[in-house]
């Protein structure tokens, strides 16, 4: 095979792009349409709860810094920046509570590189509700089906998919909301394929969130670039040295087309109940199911957790010292789960991963790998200083496929994130105008209540 010649899956870009310019909203199912608005809802909610984050503000301060026309809106602000520097904001916001959706079967988070690159062009053009709803679910499909062409293979190599798959789905949000045609959107995935990038060592600090952030500004920057007419390679997704081969070994490019608007991956989307890595989230049922049945810290001798192998590789960390640290420890989630019977935002500051009580009973939380369990399992046996054992299982933790969120859960959490940002009256109204999405006549009317 010579260098210039296409691996199998030759026209695949091509296909993908004439999906992003050729899909309606009539032609998406209501049932997907209002899926991708819980998706929407779910990440604008964890984007302005985040507003106050130290990554935030260090990310807001170089937007100003850097200057740039007042295209859109920096979220949880009155200001106004450029769309590249608004997208990489928002990007940043939506990810660094952990707290956003998850695509199961790729451990994808969508929806914060796909909203931010998606609202701040979706304001800039003045789109209606119904251009952003298309667009949105269109990027989400692209980046899921990029995602499912590499992965397993892909992420345990070390490649944190939400950067280098959500790039994609940017990309093709943005060229939907710019109107590009089918020729200039396979381009903008081209553009996409060039900055793809993000990696696992990130987890744990503020670069991770950094992934979703660039995602989304390069996402944008590839769209505008194909505006103008900037070329990219037929095929740079199933090339010989595109995405696929070189950041895959068992790259499948069937999976980026096989029943493309037929099958909807945001139909496997989940959403978390908890601000930290979603294979925790099982063994915080169980402290949390623990502590419903009356137990207190001093009766414990020992929690021994047994989890399934990705929750030590990713979340293994033993003596968290800063609150994005405490994300990725399942010694800390459990314990938190059990002390507050809670793990959000609150239980990941700084503060809190030192927490006297929180560190007493972390040193006390074993884990152990188990191959048997399922990614969405843990078992929990809690060891009383009495001799007892006490057993919990949890066979789906919650918010997973198997036992999702509700409506009503997820506005609630939205309302949480949001009213000390918004405040409670704004909060519901943006809410409201999130649900009724495909009704909104002017995506810069919608932008304006994500301004505090």
């Amino acid at each position: 095979m010579s260098e210039q010649q296409p691996v199998a899956g030759e026209g695949v870009t091509a296909r993908l792009a004439a999906f992003v310019t050729d899909t309606r909203l009539d032609q998406i199912p209501a049932v997907t349409q209002h899926a991708a608005k819980r998706a929407l809802v779910d990440v604008v909610g964890v984007a302005l709860g985040a507003a106050e984050e130290p990554a935030v503000r260090i990310a807001r301060e170089v937007a100003r810094a850097l200057g740039g026309a007042p295209q859109a809106t920096l979220w949880g602000t009155a200001e106004r920046t450029s769309l590249i520097h608004a997208a990489r904001v928002a990007g940043i916001m939506a990810h660094v509570l952990d707290y956003d959706d998850t695509h199961l079967p790729t451990i994808l988070h969508p929806s914060a590189p796909v909203a931010a690159a998606a609202l701040p062009v979706a304001e800039w053009r003045r789109a209606s509700g119904a251009e952003l709803l298309t667009a949105f679910v269109v990027g989400f499909e692209v980046a899921a089906r990029v995602a499912l062409s590499v992965c397993p293979a892909h992420y345990d190599a070390g490649w944190h998919v939400t950067g280098t798959a959500g790039v994609f789905g940017a990309a093709a949000a943005a060229a939907r909301l710019l109107g590009l045609d089918a020729r200039h959107t396979a381009w903008a995935l081209g553009a996409a394929a060039a900055q793809a990038a993000g990696l696992r060592e990130m987890f744990g600090s503020m670069c991770k969130s950094l992934h979703a952030g660039k995602a989304a500004e390069n996402g944008v920057l590839a769209a505008l670039l194909a505006r103008e007419g900037f070329t990219a390679p037929a095929e740079p997704l199933a090339g010989r040295r595109g995405f696929g081969a070189v950041l895959s070994t068992r790259f499948d490019p069937a999976a980026l087309t096989a029943a493309l608007g037929e099958r909807w991956e945001v139909h496997r989307n989940a959403f978390k109940p908890y601000a930290c890595g979603v294979v925790t989230h099982p063994a915080i049922d169980a402290a949390r199911q623990l502590r419903a049945q009356g137990y207190e810290a001093a009766a414990l001798a020992r929690l021994e957790l047994h989890v399934h192998p990705l929750v030590l590789e990713l979340c293994g960390k033993r003596a968290p010292q800063t609150g994005l640290e405490g994300k990725f420890s399942v010694y800390h989630c459990a314990a938190v789960g059990f002390l507050d019977d809670a793990a959000g935002p609150a239980q990941f500051t700084d503060a809190v991963v030192r927490r006297p009580d929180v560190v007493a009973l972390r040193e006390r939380v074993t884990a152990t790998a188990e191959p048997a369990l399922a990614e969405d399992q843990a078992r929990l046996v809690a060891h009383l200083v009495d001799g007892r054992p006490v057993e919990i299982f949890v066979p789906h933790a919650s918010g997973t496929l198997e036992n999702p969120l509700s409506d009503e859960a997820l506005a609630a959490k939205f309302r949480a994130v949001t009213a000390p940002v918004l405040g409670a009256e704004r909060a519901g109204a943006l809410l409201g105008r999130l649900w009724r999405l495909e009704a909104e006549p002017d995506a810069a009317a919608l932008a304006a209540l994500l301004a505090a």
